[in-house]
């Protein structure tokens, strides 16, 4: 249980916010350089993809460590028994593979719907020739 006087529960709170404030500040300043707006001779000096994951995961890192906070300090959690905080981060934990695994999901089926779509383009004339000529190659093989 907190045993911190009003005073000191004032004082975390708002070293709390400004903490807090500052790194909002620092992922809209990544937010545009990402975006080409503040140094776009950086998105032409470094490959875009590796920009792109160095200020994604940056930006993750960040988001994670501003709802863990806001977990521990507003929410009261770091006060709690460890048995209680592991209970509530457990679940959390899961939520996060559960994301992770349904964009994983989705950019799959993203890619075999291309190829559907891909494969409507070709005139079915020349699919059946395609087939045909698969079927004649196995036959000359036997």
């Amino acid at each position: 249980m907190s045993s911190h006087t009003y005073e000191e529960s004032k004082s975390i709170a708002t070293k709390t916010i400004i903490l807090l404030g500052i790194i909002t500040i620092v992922e809209v300043v990544i937010a545009y350089i990402g975006k080409g707006i503040w140094f776009p001779s950086l998105q032409e000096a470094m490959n875009p993809r590796l920009l792109t994951v160095l200020l994604g995961g940056a930006m993750i890192i960040l988001s994670l460590y501003k709802a863990i906070k806001i977990v521990f300090e507003f929410m009261h959690m770091s006060y709690e028994a460890p048995g209680l905080s592991k209970t509530v981060l457990l679940p959390l934990l899961l939520l996060v593979w559960g994301v992770i695994a349904f964009l994983w999901e989705g950019t799959a089926w993203k890619g075999y719907r291309q190829k559907i779509i891909d494969r409507n383009e070709i005139p079915a004339e020349q699919q059946m020739q395609g087939t045909l000529i698969k079927e004649l190659e196995t036959e000359d093989l036997i």
